[in-house]
Parts: structure tokens; C-alpha cells; sequence
């Protein structure tokens, strides 16, 4: 297998008149946390649905594992499970059943897919359920029994489109736990969400995809350092000018000074010292550090749900 999970190049997707991907590149590496963040229409899902032959591509290629999704598609497709962001079942069988036909898909028999669909129903706290179908499941049980489905066969990657959307916070937190155990136990997992907070705490890198395009990439921490804008505010009285003399940058605006700054507890440590040389008093200190949502922002102009 290669070293990447997913390689994608120059990857074009058009619906008539409507360009969704342009001239698209992604790599992913084995063995990673990947988020894909974008505004509504960005590609996302697009995107996992070439990887996926959902949708055939209109130009550019993408392999997974070294295995190109169109010439050798019988291979790639084996690598990946996949939980779409709309819930998919059968519903004429119990949810045993249906997960044990799901493995036969993959060249598993009944018996040795009941005996996964076992073990999956059990990890997802769903075993009492197993003789129900899909329709007597609560949503958060879909939810759970989505991502058990894409597990059957036991791919080395996960695409996840939106898996905790429209969850209680009780049952994000135990997904997050889940994924993260399956990251560490070696799975690649792409990850697409409208919850900024699940990239900054899952994901250990983050591609931000607009109009069909790559626009940038990075660790979150990475992106924040690039393109955050963290800041110090200082409120005081008896403020002086010219007393700043070693092209120090900040605005000074309603009794308060404004400081960006990378590192902003070392810079206050300098500030406060300063100003007590000076003899300015000093009411109120606030950091304000930049966040990945701050990050989408600015590159976008958008938030995750416009």
C-alpha cells in the first residue's frame, strides 16, 4: 500500500454549468485524522462521493492507498467505509441482519458477518436493539449504527460526513472517543463537519476547501499561528503618549490598548512592566486568542453553515 490514503489531483467536477470541484489537490497521509471544513456547496461532499463512486469525476484523478478509484475501483472501494451524512438502511431486516448483509458485500458469509455485526452492536451499545430495524432506533442509535454499518468490513479508512450532526452533546463526546481509539489503533479517518470544535479536538490536520479548491492547509494549531490574529487588550488610566519607542505595534482606542501579538502572556509580561515604569495604572487586562472558526473566517469570508 502507499504511504498515502487518499491522493488527489487536479480533481474537476462539473453539474452542467455549475463547476463544484476546480482543479482540486489533496493528500492524505496514512494513518491520519483529516478534517475537510467548507461553507455549504464547497465540495465536501463531493469530494467523498468520487473517492467513493458515488459521482464520477469530469476530470484529474483520485487513489486510494495507491489504488485509483476509477481503472481499479474494485480495490479502493474495499479500503474505505464510508457513513454518509444521510442515514442509509434496509429496513425489511433487523439491524443484525442488515449489518451481516452489508459484510456479504465485501465477500463475507452471513455467519461470519453476524458474528461482526456481534461485536460492532455490542462496542456501539446497540446489542439490545439487534433484533429491531432501523425505523424503531432513536436518532442517536442511527447515528451509532451508521458508523458500524461503514465498519463491517473492517477498512483501513473512514470517510465521515457529518457524523455527529443533529446528536446530543452526551453522545458527540462518545463518538469523538470512539474515533479518536480507532485513529490510534492505526484507521486513516476523513472527517468532514459543521462543528469547528470537533476538527480543533479530533483532527491533527485540517484542509479548508472553497469553491472547489484547496485554499489552505495545516495542523489546527498550525493554521491558527498562520492566520489567527491573537490579541491583548489593556484597559488604563493616565495613559501617555510617546512612551512607546521600540516599534511596538497597537492602538490605543477608548482608554484601552489594543496589541496583537503570536504569544500574548509574554507579551503582557513586557506590557506590564512598561506601564509601571510610566506609572499608568492598569483596570483590566483580556487576552484574546484566535480559534480555528476565527481562521475559517477570514479565508472564507463565510462561516461553516452559510
Amino acid at each position: 500500500m502507499s504511504n498515502l490514503a487518499v491522493q488527489i489531483k487536479d480533481l474537476n467536477k462539473n453539474y452542467g454549468s455549475t463547476q463544484a470541484l476546480n482543479g482540486l489537490d489533496l493528500e492524505i497521509p496514512e494513518g491520519s485524522f483529516f478534517g475537510l471544513l467548507g461553507p455549504n456547496g464547497a465540495g465536501k461532499t463531493t469530494t467523498i462521493n468520487i473517492l467513493t463512486g458515488l459521482v464520477n469525476k469530469s476530470g484529474g484523478y483520485a487513489k486510494i492507498f495507491g489504488h485509483d478509484t476509477v481503472s481499479d475501483y474494485r480495490n479502493a472501494r474495499k479500503l474505505i467505509g464510508l457513513a454518509p451524512q444521510e442515514l442509509s438502511f434496509d429496513f425489511f431486516f433487523n439491524i443484525r441482519d442488515m449489518l451481516a448483509l452489508q459484510g456479504g458485500y465485501y465477500g463475507m458469509s452471513f455467519k461470519t458477518g453476524r458474528e461482526r455485526a456481534d461485536e460492532l452492536l455490542n462496542q456501539f451499545g446497540l446489542s439490545e436493539k439487534s433484533e429491531n430495524n432501523a425505523r424503531q432506533l432513536s436518532g442517536g442509535m442511527k447515528r451509532r449504527l451508521q458508523i458500524a454499518k461503514s465498519l463491517m468490513h473492517d477498512p483501513p479508512m473512514i470517510i465521515l460526513d457529518e457524523p455527529t450532526a443533529g446528536v446530543d452533546i452526551e453522545l458527540r463526546h462518545m463518538l469523538w472517543k470512539f474515533l479518536k481509539d480507532q485513529n490510534k489503533n492505526g484507521k486513516t479517518i476523513l472527517l468532514t463537519t459543521h462543528y469547528i470544535e470537533e476538527a480543533e479536538n479530533l483532527c491533527d490536520t485540517v484542509a479548508i476547501i472553497d469553491h472547489g479548491k484547496i485554499i489552505e492547509q495545516g495542523s489546527p494549531r498550525t493554521l491558527i499561528k498562520k492566520s489567527g490574529s491573537s490579541k491583548l487588550e489593556i484597559k488604563v488610566k493616565n495613559w501617555k503618549d510617546n512612551i512607546i519607542n521600540d516599534n511596538r505595534d497597537f492602538s490605543f482606542i477608548n482608554e484601552t490598548l489594543h496589541i496583537p501579538a503570536e504569544k500574548p502572556e509574554k507579551e503582557m509580561i513586557w506590557w506590564i512592566e512598561k506601564l509601571k515604569e510610566n506609572n499608568i495604572s492598569i483596570e483590566d487586562i483580556h487576552i484574546s486568542k484566535s480559534s480555528l472558526e476565527d481562521v475559517f473566517l477570514k479565508l472564507t469570508g463565510r462561516s461553516l453553515n452559510d
